[in-house]
């Protein structure tokens, strides 16, 4: 039987082959039968189909199937046949020759010497089987195939052999070749074998598939010559393994499938036309595996590059798609988040659909989601993020930065701070697009630093990653030869400056870690470690280890996970890495230049990752805490040349940065003193001469090794000392004084002297800052005019009233309690500085023996000034604008002078009137009292008894008061260790029993107890634990077994408070199921303010009489009832909080920025705890602040709420006349 093609006839021939060799015989050498092959072949091959006798090619036909053709030894002859061969298919098309069994074997033979033979085109008989695969591709005999028996056989063994063949990286030309070929097969097959599928998509399933592949590229090339054939078997294959392995929960199988599904679509979309329709049945089937493996793949194809069209085209999948956004599944809605990334870079037609979605799952329930939600933003480029990311969506990622739990706060802040790495390049540029979109980001991060200690950690290591990161070899910063780009560096400190707001700022120059007191607590843990010495102690082992325990304690309490930072910081001193304690000195160090920093600091990285690994994290985030890694003393020739040039935002904020290193690590300027001289020297520019003369006193007052030895630079020195700009002539001033050139002194106040009653008021201000800098720093030389200059300053400066402004009478305005720092008339300027020398005076004489004599007078003009609110007389009429600012600036001065034990004695009994200006009735008095107080009790630089003070705040009217106080108190609880805790916080208990009692507003009324009992509350909440309960109690017992040191009456005020408290600590130990037992300890009240009584038998009277009203309590008692049984207290009507204008003014000229005169917190910024920090954690009171909601309507002093409520009635009549007026115009 003759096979036959099923294409076009063939005409009449007209040549014959001239070939009449015989190719079979006895003694036939190969060189002949080669010869004879290589003529055959050729003639053949230059014959044309329609053109030839095929009688003339019999003879050859029938030798050229013989065996021993097909099987010769010589790969020559077995090339030139496989030729000869496809010719006579060609040229007999579309007969075939030959039977069926001999078309098998020859096509056997074909591919067989194709695999074996075809390597390369330097390989031996390359164009011969080049010929071979041409002919088989364009006269596409292999066709004849699919007729015989044994086609699926063959077909299989033709794929095979062509995908392990294309990959010997041949000619472009014979990839060609097998596509036509394989293409040709399955067009033409009239069942397509199994195996055949299966090594077609087994070549999109290798690793690293990519079109360079030749397997994969040939595969790809064969799927969309066919698709239109390969679509139902392809859907059939994927039908069967999900059935086949559902059953079994096998889902290795069906996410092998999945990821083929995927590969597929990416190369070869159009075998998938009935595959699709059953993705979107498995989103919708119960099994939660396979709904999580479709919603996988079909996010991941939908992101592909062809994901707009297969969305477009199968609308109905894509919308279920996005509704497993909502599915009950945790684990498939992940999936559809992380999907999102490629669907915001690709889908753009999508973008309003997936930033729904994605806003949506910023809130999920689960953890996990809301996290991967975030992080598909810091995956983003930047173009993206720029164009196809809304500002809306960004800011809702940075709201996740408070979230509740902490793996989404890492993510969603990780996520900002890289987008604001991508984007600073085009915001320094000044690129208005990208300032719009990224520029808030280390704003908003920066204020939530005061959160928590867990977002605190993450603001840090956001900080110092990504928006101000130190340069290297691998970012611009970093120029050739290795040599740091210092300038770039503190420019991006600058810029990212120009949009913060005066909260943020607070907190990037909390992370500089200038404030610190060095040695601090770094330094002396690195000391001990040394000590220390991994165990191996030669002395004092017990005070080394005591030492060393309660350092590690100490820290941790800064670090979301104590437990974990103790063992992390106990393994870094048992590693005892000497190398490790000289980098981390280093790094510490305040002479360390940028470059070394960086070398060190990525020295410190590599070890501590390569031998405490375990505790890498804890190390790493010791070594940013406690180096300069925003700020160094590489900055400091940047700052001052911005400072020069003078151009806005920049150069304000170089002065801000180079003012702040001034007050708190001077020692930066000590490789800058002759950029320091030069500077001062441009006295025109006013800026940066103030500036770099407070430098010089920083750095002189650091060190007075470095003072200037130029005679001209000390001449320009006195001359600016004797200036009318007031800051100006201050730090000249300072400069001579630290200086300790007595003579210097001595002449500049001679000069001043005598210039004090001849001076302009601008003037006058400058001299007496001059006069307040030589009582502090040099008060020999203020003594020897010590008697001029008081009498002069007093009752020229400070005892002249100073009545309101007449051109202010009919301002609106005219009761505001506070006026702005730049408003502050030079009046006004003078007698706060006044105040200011006695301070300082009483200071610098502290331990001398006129410490009494001269502080005597002093105090007690500070604590009239506090009395009479402002004023020494108590009369009406003075402006109350003066008078806010000197009831400040006293009640400030007697926080200062209280540092030193004497005068603290001396002033007990004037503390609960100082206590109560944390309740004044001007905002601005409050608040920046509150914070020199925080300021003062951080480094516990106060007694104990003024920690009392910030539970006053309870009923103040503002939330960042209180906040403000909650934050300390709490701040300070976690970081104490338990006897210093009890010392600072539990003890003083009685202490604020006692000043309730003698609060202005107490009254024995049930309505008045009721606010009272706000205060204790408010203690409560914060103080109270399990462990101390006992002690409060205690102490609230004690407050009936004394009486006052004062009077009778106040002594039954403290018996009411001791017993409401009783209740109060019962009633909240109740309600946490704590146990109230008997103190064991003993305690010793304070003999200060308490008298032991008379005599037993008082004590017993006392203990039987119930002091409490009976409204308070059966109000007591509904306390222990539960919740849903009591009934909500409305606040009494008088109870209302004061108006706005009651706190200081209508418009409310809070001066939230700057919350301290320039001058007022640079002289008075004491040295603070080292790790200490005014807290700025708003957030933490919220919640206490709902629940205070309805007793928002709190009071401050009584005399407070009287002065408010006249100046409110004075407002509503200014108001009524100013409407009558409008309305007449």
């Amino acid at each position: 039987m003759v096979a036959q093609t099923r294409h076009g006839g063939q005409p009449s021939p007209t040549k014959k082959l001239a070939f009449r060799e015989k190719l079979l015989g006895k003694g036939l050498s190969t060189d002949a039968l080669l010869k004879k092959m290589k003529a055959l072949h050729t003639e053949l091959a230059s014959l044309d189909q329609e053109h030839v006798d095929v009688s003339s090619l019999s003879s050859v036909r029938k030798e050229l199937v013989n065996t021993s053709i097909l099987l010769h030894k010589d790969r020559g002859v077995k090339a030139y046949a496989a030729c000869c061969l496809a010719d006579i298919l060609r040229l007999y098309a579309p007969d075939a020759p030959y039977t069926q069994a001999e078309l098998r074997d020859i096509f056997q033979f074909f591919f067989r010497q194709l695999t074996n033979g075809l390597k390369g085109a330097d390989a031996s008989y390359y164009n011969e089987y080049f010929h071979l695969l041409e002919s088989l591709s364009t006269v596409k005999s292999v066709v004849l195939v699919c007729d015989l028996p044994t086609a699926e056989e063959l077909m299989v063994e033709i794929f095979r052999d062509f995908f392990n063949l294309v990959r010997r990286d041949l000619p472009k030309k014979i990839e060609i070749f097998m596509v036509d070929i394989l293409v040709a097969l399955i067009d033409e097959a009239q069942v397509l074998p199994t195996e055949v599928l299966e090594s077609i998509l087994s070549q999109f399933m290798e690793n690293n598939t990519r079109i360079e592949q030749a397997g994969y590229r040939l595969a790809v090339q064969v799927c969309n010559g066919t698709a239109d054939k390969l679509q139902r078997h392809v859907c059939q294959h994927f039908t069967d393994i999900i059935v086949a392995n559902s059953r079994d929960e096998d889902f290795n199988e069906i996410r092998t499938a999945h990821e083929l599904i995927k590969r597929l679509n990416h190369s070869c979309p159009g075998l998938l036309h009935s595959v699709i329709p059953q993705l979107e049945e498995e989103l919708r089937v119960e099994e939660v595996t396979l709904r999580l493996i479709a919603t996988q793949v079909l996010g991941e194809m939908f992101a592909d590059k062809g994901g707009a069209e297969l969305a477009k085209k199968y609308p109905a999948t894509w919308n279920v798609w996005v509704l497993r956004k909502n599915d009950k599944a945790a684990s498939v809605r992940l999936k559809f988040v992380e999907a999102t990334k490629g669907l915001l870079v690709n889908l753009f037609e999508q973008r309003e659909v997936i930033e729904e979605a994605l806003l949506s799952k910023l809130l999920d329930p689960d953890e996990k989601v809301r996290a991967a939600a975030c992080k598909v933003y810091g995956q983003l480029d930047y173009e993206t993020a720029l164009h196809h990311v809304s500002e809306g969506q960004l800011r809702a990622v940075a709201e996740r930065g408070v979230d509740k739990k902490q793996s989404v706060r890492v993510e969603a802040l990780t996520s900002l701070g890289k987008l604001y790495s991508l984007a600073y390049p085009e915001i320094e540029n000044n690129e208005p697009l990208a300032i719009k979109q990224f520029s808030w980001i280390p704003n908003t991060i920066l204020q939530m630093i005061g959160v928590s200690t867990e977002v605190r950690t993450i603001v840090e290591q956001v900080v110092m990653e990504y928006i101000l990161p130190l340069p290297s070899s691998s970012t611009p910063s970093s120029s050739k030869g290795g040599d740091v780009d210092e300038v770039a560096w503190t420019d991006r400190l600058l810029h990212t400056m120009k949009f913060l707001e005066e909260k943020s700022t607070n907190a990037m120059l909390l992370l500089t870690a200038l404030k610190q007191v060095r040695p601090n607590v770094y330094d002396h843990f690195l000391d001990t470690c040394v000590q220390n010495n991994g165990g191996i102690i030669d002395e004092d082992e017990e005070k080394v280890t005591h030492r060393l325990d309660g350092l590690i304690q100490h820290i941790s309490l800064t670090f979301p996970d104590p437990f974990k930072a103790v063992e992390d910081l106990e393994a870094f001193a048992k590693l005892n890495e000497g190398r490790l304690y000289k980098l981390f000195k280093t790094c510490m160090d305040s002479q360390t230049d940028l470059k070394g920093l960086i070398k060190a600091t990525n020295e410190v990285q590599r070890r501590v990752e390569q031998q405490l690994s375990p505790h890498a994290a804890t190390l790493l985030t010791l070594l940013r805490r406690s180096s300069f890694r925003i700020l160094n003393q590489s900055s400091i020739p940047t700052l001052i040349k911005r400072v020069l040039k003078g151009h806005g935002h920049t150069s304000d904020h170089a002065k801000l940065l180079l003012t702040y290193v001034s007050k708190h690590s001077p020692a930066f300027y000590k490789s800058h003193m002759s950029e320091l001289t030069k500077a001062i020297a441009d006295e025109k520019n006013t800026p940066l001469v103030e500036t770099c003369l407070h430098a010089l006193a920083g750095v002189l007052h650091w060190d007075k090794k470095l003072i200037p030895t130029d005679k001209r630079t000390l001449e320009r020195i006195t001359r600016f000392s004797l200036q009318s700009n007031e800051r100006i002539a201050k730090f000249a001033a300072r400069i001579l004084a630290v200086s300790g050139d007595a003579s210097a002194c001595d002449s500049l106040v001679e000069l001043i002297v005598d210039d004090l009653a001849e001076s302009s008021p601008e003037k006058l201000v400058a001299h007496v800052a001059v006069l307040a800098q030589i009582a502090r720093f040099a008060p020999e030389a203020f003594e020897h005019q010590s008697d001029v200059i008081m009498t002069f300053l007093l009752k020229q400066i400070l005892m002249v009233p100073t009545l309101p402004d007449p051109a202010q009478k009919d301002d609106m305005d005219v009761d505001e309690e506070w006026v702005a720092d730049e408003d502050v008339a030079p009046t006004l300027r003078a007698k706060i500085l006044v105040l200011k020398v006695c301070r300082y005076r009483s200071l610098a004489h502290a331990s001398s023996d006129k410490a009494l004599e001269i502080s005597t007078p002093v105090l007690k003009m500070f604590a009239t000034l506090i009395e009479h609110s402002g004023s020494f007389t108590g009369q009406a009429g003075e402006d109350p604008k003066v008078m806010s600012r000197m009831r400040l600036q006293a009640a400030v001065s007697l926080l200062h002078l209280s540092t030193i034990n004497i005068y603290a004695q001396t002033m007990i009994q004037k503390f609960i009137r100082l206590a109560v200006t944390v309740q004044d009735s001007c905002y601005n008095v409050r608040i920046l009292f509150l914070t020199k107080l925080i300021s003062l009790l951080q480094p516990r630089k106060l007694p104990p008894r003024y920690n009392v003070i910030p539970f006053l705040t309870v009923h103040d009217p503002e939330s960042d008061v209180k906040a403000l106080a909650s934050s300390y108190i709490t701040g300070a609880l976690r970081k104490m260790r338990p006897n210093i805790r009890t010392e600072h916080f539990e003890i003083i208990f009685i202490r604020l029993l006692h000043l309730l009692a003698h609060h202005p507003d107490f009254s024995k009324s049930h309505e008045e107890l009721l606010d009272i009992s706000k205060y204790i509350q408010f203690y409560i909440d914060l103080v109270a634990t399990s462990e101390n309960v006992s002690l409060l109690f205690h102490l609230a017992l004690k407050g009936k077994s004394v009486r006052d040191s004062e009077s009778h009456a106040y002594t039954e005020n403290l018996y009411v408070i001791a017993e409401l408290a009783q209740e109060m600590i019962k009633s909240y130990a109740s309600s946490r199921s704590w146990s109230v037992q008997s103190y064991p300890g003993k305690i010793r009240l304070p003999a200060d303010i308490l008298r032991p009584l008379p005599n037993p038998e008082a004590a017993k009277v006392i203990n039987k009489t119930i002091y409490l009203p009976e409204d308070t309590i059966e109000w007591l008692a509904n306390l222990l009832k539960p919740k849903a049984e009591k009934k909500e207290r409305k606040a009494p009507a008088k109870r209302k909080a004061p108006a706005p204008k009651a706190n200081g003014s209508a418009k409310r000229s809070r001066v939230k920025k700057r919350r301290q005169s320039d001058d007022e917190s640079e002289e008075e910024s004491e040295a603070e705890d080292s790790d200490a920090d005014v807290p700025q954690r708003e957030e933490e009171a919220k919640a206490s602040d709902q629940d205070d909601q309805e007793d928002a309507e709190e009071k401050l002093g009584r005399g407070a709420r009287t002065r408010a409520k006249a100046r409110s009635r004075r407002q509503r009549t200014a108001a009524v006349k100013a409407e009558a007026v409008k309305s007449d115009d």
